[in-house]
């Protein structure tokens, strides 16, 4: 992916931005609805890494368990792909939460 695709990324626009992934409760499901821009270079690493591994807009999140202390780090289940992200990492994830209604059968199966 060159540079400027996280730039280009699906940014959230303000009716689908409903929460950050590290604000989601243990157990919950969200849809991906864009990744927060990046402030420097470090945050530009990281958002293309976490565009790697599945975090795209669309896509079906969960959290699955939180560490200890402060709960760092997140599990999250996106995809068949379980991933421990931390903190900062998660809250650059935008997502809408979703209920059990809301989903899919494909999703369920």
């Amino acid at each position: 992916m060159d540079d400027g695709a996280a730039a280009r990324l699906h940014l959230p626009t303000q009716q689908t931005l409903s929460t950050r992934l590290d604000q989601l409760p243990r157990r919950a499901q969200g849809r991906v609805t864009g990744l927060l821009p990046a402030q420097d270079a470090q945050e530009h690493s990281m958002l293309l890494r976490l565009l790697e591994i599945g975090f795209l807009p669309g896509e079906t999140v969960q959290v699955v368990a939180r560490g200890g202390w402060g709960g760092d780090p997140i599990a999250v289940r996106v995809g068949q792909a379980t991933f421990a992200l931390r903190r900062q990492e998660a809250s650059m994830v935008q997502v809408q939460p979703l209920d059990d209604t809301s989903l899919s059968a494909k999703e369920l199966a």
